[in-house]
């Protein structure tokens, strides 16, 4: 008889434990909090607080403080300067470039897989080491200013010229990440139906008007995607100016996230720095919002076409 209920009593011992979708769960909640929720929420806290965790003076509520120094630190206002202008050149240039150079991939010319790896090399490579081939790139003695000089036109010091380092590096990230959002357009082509395209040559349409009515319309959720990703990832850019310029020359390259790691880990400001992190978050969240809120309605219009 014992035998009999032992199998019973212990299929009712697994039920009583969490639900299988939870158990699965489980661990993803856990990682979730430890990574996300508790730093979140720390980090809120460290921004109503003066704290150094090498000082021996006691940390110290300083309620809004924090918030009021952002209006009074002209470092803070450059670096907000420069990112915003870097979020509004790079993002509109690489997602024009990126389809452009999808439309062309979308060819069927020999060599194409070819080109199609060659373009998306550079996402696969890591961002310090593109970094430094184009600080040798723009250096005096470079590639480019050596190029410069055999044309006659002379060569420049971009990196260390406050009018050309911010510039310079908005073209070296177009370039990084362009292939990658290229791929991303080539396969979005795939899912637009041939019968709109067939029926777009029928009614006599060209190459610019079938672009416009047909494949732009159908790759708006698409490019929605795209600008959101970029435009969160343009916010944070750091490992760029780090490695190429350190913020200067003058802080004409100084980015948000260069000035909360200055704060944060040179200063010890770990309040301020804290203030300056929810920045980052919260214009990144904007920008993400409005651009989901303008893919919405195209995503239902081309949801209604197909």
């Amino acid at each position: 008889m014992n035998d009999v209920m032992e199998p019973t009593r212990i299929i009712q011992t697994k039920r009583r434990g969490l639900p299988p979708p939870l158990m699965f769960l489980l661990p993803w909640a856990v990682v979730y909090a430890a990574f996300f929720v508790f730093p979140f929420v720390f980090s809120f806290l460290l921004s109503f607080l003066s704290y150094n965790p090498l000082s021996t003076q006691e940390t110290s509520w300083t309620g809004i403080s924090n918030f009021s120094r952002l209006f009074e630190d002209p470092d803070f206002q450059q670096a907000l300067r420069n990112t915003l202008l870097f979020v509004i050149v790079t993002v509109p240039l690489t997602t024009a470039a990126a389809l452009g150079l999808a439309l062309l991939l979308r060819e069927r010319v020999p060599g194409r897989d070819l080109f199609k790896a060659g373009f998306f090399l550079p996402s696969i490579l890591s961002m310090v080491v593109i970094s430094l081939l184009f600080k040798l790139f723009y250096a005096p003695t470079g590639a480019l200013n050596g190029a410069l000089t055999t044309i006659g036109l002379g060569g420049h010091p971009w990196l260390t010229d406050p009018r050309t380092a911010l510039p310079a590096i908005m073209l070296m990230d177009v370039w990084a990440a362009v292939g990658y959002y290229a791929v991303i357009f080539f396969a979005a082509f795939t899912s637009i139906p041939d019968e709109l395209y067939e029926a777009a040559s029928l009614e006599g349409s060209g190459t610019w008007s079938t672009f416009r009515y047909v494949t732009f319309p159908m790759l708006k959720p698409v490019i929605g995607f795209v600008v959101v990703i970029n435009t969160i990832r343009s916010f944070q850019i750091f490992i760029e100016v780090f490695v190429m310029t350190q913020g200067g020359p003058l802080g004409s390259t100084n980015t948000l996230v260069l000035y909360l790691y200055e704060t944060a880990f040179r200063k010890l400001d770990y309040g301020y720095a804290s203030v300056i992190a929810y920045v980052v978050f919260l214009l990144s969240g904007v920008f993400s919002i409005f651009a989901i809120r303008r893919l919405k309605p195209s995503y239902t219009a081309a949801k209604k076409a197909v």
